[in-house]
């Protein structure tokens, strides 16, 4: 699958720097921060496309006030996506400055009029966020665009995952990523349960990656070891400007960090390979071997007094010891002499 120019199978890791709220209400701070996420590393830069009134209505009733512990306990549902949405009228010139920094770029979809409205811009892809996994209407209308369809499950049943699998396919859209996610924020790492990134995989013959809302780096570069193969991290200039979600975005110099330790876990990962390069065929001098470690005239018997396997490996390999023990030398053979078929007969 291809997400833009970049190819899942060929090229890594897809690694996604999520703007959300984090350009706190400033087009130039996006702006900075779409630069430094490509400093940093990220392939792609994605933004969160809606307004408070395309997610709910201005009511302070219980319903629609937060509680529960979170870092917005006390708004309503309305005061938040009113303080965290991206302008529409943004848009364009964030997608423009994305592509002419070589980073690909798409957004997260709320309703159906976000999509209409994103596909003016032609984004590469569409990200289903956690929340709107139930809402088979939206997913059905954004799948029929047949660009790649990215799908978090933090609030899933196994069921829903399904469900919206299913409305993808049913659509002719079969290039779905299944992104493990908890929807906390931050998500405490005994929750990740990131074993479940490849039962995701198995379970619905998808491609599969992570939405991060951990603190720190660690989780995402254990799911590379799992078989991610889409990495989404919410990304910061600086957390010191605030916002809705920077208590649990990477600044800059952690999203590097973050990068290069993803790149090092996809090296030592590699690939299935017992073949013996030239390098590990050199280091074979330092295996074991048969060597004759006390000397021995010509026409003597082998025993282990005369012969044992030691390092280095320039002589018979040590799976034949028994063999040649009780063989008698053709010629002297003094201590230190490696062992060979035609010194034995």
């Amino acid at each position: 699958m291809k997400i833009g120019n970049f190819d899942l199978e060929k090229d890594g890791v897809f690694i996604i720097a999520e703007l959300s709220a984090n350009h706190n209400g400033s087009k130039d701070t996006a702006l900075q921060t779409i630069k430094a996420a490509k400093e940093a590393g990220a392939n792609a830069i994605k933004l969160q496309t809606y307004t408070a009134d395309t997610l709910t209505i201005d009511c302070k009733k219980e319903d629609f006030l937060i509680k529960g512990g979170t870092l917005w306990d006390g708004k309503s549902l309305y005061e938040l996506y009113k303080e965290a949405y991206t302008p529409w009228e943004w848009h364009e010139e964030l997608f423009r400055y994305a592509r002419e920094l070589g980073l690909e770029v798409f957004s997260s979809p709320f309703d159906i009029t976000a999509v209409d409205f994103l596909e003016t811009l032609s984004p590469v892809a569409y990200k289903i966020a956690s929340f709107e996994i139930t809402d088979h209407q939206l997913i059905r209308y954004t799948a029929s665009k047949q660009k790649p369809i990215i799908i978090s499950t933090g609030i899933a049943t196994i069921d829903e995952i399904q469900d919206a699998v299913d409305i993808c396919r049913e659509v002719g859209n079969e290039e779905i990523v299944l992104l493990k996610c908890t929807s906390a924020y931050p998500a405490p790492l005994k929750e990740a349960n990131l074993k479940t990134i490849p039962n995701l995989k198995e379970t619905f013959g998808v491609e599969v990656g992570f939405s991060d809302h951990t603190l720190g780096t660690t989780a995402p570069v254990v799911a590379t070891t799992l078989g991610a193969k889409v990495i989404e991290k919410h990304f910061i200039l600086d957390r010191s400007i605030g916002g809705a979600d920077a208590d649990f975005s990477l600044d800059k110099e952690e999203f590097t960090q973050m990068v290069q330790a993803v790149r090092d876990a996809e090296k030592l990962l590699g690939k299935v390979d017992y073949t013996l390069n030239e390098k590990k065929k050199k280091s074979r001098q330092f295996a074991r071997s048969l060597y004759i470690v006390k000397d021995i005239k010509q026409g003597e018997i082998l025993t282990q007094e005369h012969i044992r396997s030691i390092r280095p490996g320039f002589g018979l390999h040590p799976k034949y010891l028994d063999e040649v023990l009780g063989k008698k030398v053709l010629k002297e053979c003094t201590k230190g002499t490696r062992l060979a078929w035609d010194l034995i007969i």
